[in-house]
């Protein structure tokens, strides 16, 4: 079916849309995009807004996306199947994301960055150039990933977030640092130096407290790894996708970590 363009948004002839997209009112989609079938674009967006140094080089989205209100994603970037945003989102150039990828009000992606599957952004996350993040990862509100070891220069050096990590909210991650894989930030943290893989870290500046394995609930239940006790926020395959990890990463647990 054709897509149902509101009267008031303005599409340019050259752009491609998928079947059954909605575009809201006052809308605006550049030359150079395209947008995948099933996928809603609210009112006042403006998609693959120009860049004079990329050329033809499209902003493309998959399926089944939605792109909540007063958003901006200029052109020159690519976003699996089900991207979801907030309101009044900004994401420039050269931004790679997967499938799943959600991103919440207000938030800031700088470009030329990298961002896996089923990772999540709540609102107000601001990710500087150069960023790496992986997949399944967690960035919680008014978190800062930082690029420029000595400010202003073009000397940028981006965070790298594995697979699985939490960054909890109001945190500052300084250039360069590496986030392993499961690894906890806890709130209001300042790191400048590197997350080791399932280790819990905080403070100004961050340091190290344990490993995540030792967190338990109020009933004494382990709390992490989280994915087991949050797998229904997620589509079924991503439960083979887990076992799969677990496979490929039981051999690396230290002995004091123990086994899942």
């Amino acid at each position: 079916m054709a897509a149902n363009i509101h009267p008031t948004a303005l599409v340019s002839p050259s752009a491609q849309l998928g079947d059954d997209c909605t575009i809201g009112a006052y809308t605006i989609i550049h030359d150079h995009v395209s947008l995948g079938s099933n996928s809603t674009v609210e009112a006042f967006c403006e998609l693959g807004y120009p860049q004079k140094d990329m050329g033809a080089s499209p902003l493309v989205i998959g399926d089944h996306a939605h792109i909540r209100s007063y958003s901006l994603f200029y052109q020159g970037s690519i976003f699996g199947d089900h991207l979801h945003t907030g309101h009044r989102v900004t994401v420039r150039e050269k931004t790679s994301a997967g499938r799943y990828f959600s991103v919440g009000t207000l938030g800031d992606i700088q470009g030329h960055c990298q961002i896996g599957d089923y990772t999540r952004f709540h609102s107000n996350v601001h990710i500087g150039q150069k960023s790496s993040i992986g997949n399944f990862v967690w960035i919680f509100p008014y978190t800062v990933l930082t690029n420029d070891p000595h400010p202003p220069s073009y000397a940028l050096v981006g965070v790298h977030v594995d697979d699985y990590a939490i960054i909890a909210t109001m945190t500052t991650i300084l250039p360069g640092v590496h986030i392993g894989s499961e690894a906890l930030v806890g709130a209001m943290s300042l790191v400048n130096k590197d997350v080791p893989a399932r280790t819990i870290v905080f403070g100004v500046p961050a340091k190290e407290r344990g490993t995540v394995t030792q967190v338990m609930d109020a009933e004494g239940n382990a709390v992490y790894p989280w994915f087991p006790n949050n797998k229904d926020r997620y589509p079924a395959e991503t439960e083979q996708l887990w076992e799969a990890y677990l496979i490929a990463r039981q051999a690396q647990l230290n002995p004091d970590e123990g086994t899942l």
